[in-house]
């Protein structure tokens, strides 16, 4: 075999690892972001049964104009609480009779081997602030 083959086959050798090595971290990223979004969404969602429950009567099971005593419980069922997206919870401490916090883990570990964790706080005026949570 001529050395003129043997520098093509290096060539190509060298080029299909290149690529292949682009295509899983495209790969991680867009799981990451795919888990980002849809940890966002579930959020968003429990916000919003987070509204109905402050809006429902006492006597209906709601919070009657209030967010004290809510429960995860009382939003969702635990199938919702702990799944494919993520695992949600009411934040410690973050009950108070106008405001509740969530928080979502996501279940996708990036690259520097955390998982993403969002927040969501939902007021009783009808407010809702989605950030990255902090340390």
């Amino acid at each position: 075999m001529g050395q003129q083959q043997l520098l093509l086959i290096i060539l190509g050798v060298f080029v299909v690892g290149i690529a292949i090595a682009i295509g899983i971290v495209m790969f991680e990223d867009n799981a990451v972001s795919q888990n980002r979004d849809a940890v966002s969404t579930d959020l968003m969602h429990l916000a919003g049964k987070a509204r109905h429950y402050y809006g429902r009567p006492k006597s209906m099971g709601g919070g009657g104009h209030s967010f004290i005593g809510i429960t995860m419980g009382a939003l969702v069922t635990t199938a919702f609480s702990d799944n494919a997206n993520g695992i949600y919870s009411i934040k410690e401490g973050s009950i108070t009779d106008n405001t509740v916090t969530f928080v979502g883990l996501g279940k996708v570990v990036g690259k520097d081997t955390t998982r993403l964790e969002l927040t969501i706080t939902a007021s009783g005026s009808g407010s809702i602030k989605l950030v990255p949570a902090t340390p």
